[in-house]
């Protein structure tokens, strides 16, 4: 039994601050162990439940934030741009029977630390179906289609209360309590891998490939704080704007929608300019 793990950082524990989580900082470098020390509480507690074997992909900015010589070496790590399925790569192949979405965060428009959809600012909400989506949300529809069941979810707690809307009844820690997008009440690495891992062991045994679901078609809405930024996204094939701030689109599958997602990313990341977005 494999299990995959998709790692963020924004939701790790003692993160609060974009410089926490910034390639290149010194509170970034400092972050990155505390990140490890999840990831690490993860495999452990998921090689405590039964898995066979744990494979991590990393998905924050970069994709090379987690220490490598530092990872619990009985688990391998994906590490790296580009890949098919970003966030969740790995999930398409047919040995893993669940996912795990370690330092995940709020969406974008919605209280939490760190809160946003894949573009830290330009982008301030997203729907799917008419239901607010954040990155555990949509990685949630691309796993469902490939019939891995999410089996374990850490973040702040504003996190898990959105899990548990696609993931209900997963376990759930909650490393640190929002107060505000740069501010928490944060508990230490100790306790917070002893919750991890006795989480992960529980999770385990919610593994098991599952027949695939087919949740389409998706009509995802993508609100932007500048209209250029709608126009550059609507550039992209099968995307209009709806309004002076706003592009959407229509997938007949979640392989699809996440997909459009990144390039309508791309196209909106492209276009913003350093001082007036």
């Amino acid at each position: 039994m494999k299990i995959l793990i998709s790692a963020d950082m924004e939701g790790a524990t003692g993160v609060t601050w974009p410089g926490d989580v910034q390639p290149g900082t010194e509170q970034w470098q400092r972050c990155r162990r505390m990140f490890t020390s999840d990831v690490n509480a993860a495999i452990a507690g998921f090689l405590d439940g039964g898995a066979s074997a744990v494979v991590v992909n990393e998905a924050h900015a970069t994709m090379r934030n987690l220490l490598l010589e530092d990872l619990d070496p009985r688990a391998e790590m994906l590490t790296g741009r580009h890949k098919d399925l970003s966030m969740v790569e790995g999930i398409q192949h047919q040995e893993v029977a669940g996912v795990a979405f370690i330092g995940y965060h709020a969406g974008a428009g919605t209280e939490g630390v760190l809160a946003h959809t894949y573009l830290a600012n330009s982008v301030t909400g997203v729907r799917v179906n008419d239901e607010p989506a954040s990155e555990g949300r949509l990685n949630a529809y691309v796993a469902a289609e490939y019939g891995v069941p999410v089996v374990l979810v850490t973040g702040d707690d504003r996190t898990c209360a959105d899990a548990g809307g696609y993931a209900a009844g997963v376990p759930m820690v909650a490393v640190k309590d929002c107060v505000s997008r740069y501010a928490a009440v944060c508990r230490p690495p100790e306790v917070t891998a002893a919750a991890i891992r006795a989480a992960a062991a529980a999770g385990s045994k919610l593994a098991g490939r599952q027949p695939p679901a087919r949740g389409g078609p998706f009509r995802v809405a993508v609100e932007v704080d500048a209209a250029q930024l709608a126009q550059a996204a609507a550039i992209v094939p099968t995307v209009a704007r709806t309004g002076e701030r706003a592009v959407a689109y229509e997938s007949p599958t979640a392989y699809a929608l996440i997909r459009t997602f990144k390039v309508v990313c791309t196209m909106i990341s492209a276009a913003t300019e350093a001082d007036y977005g």
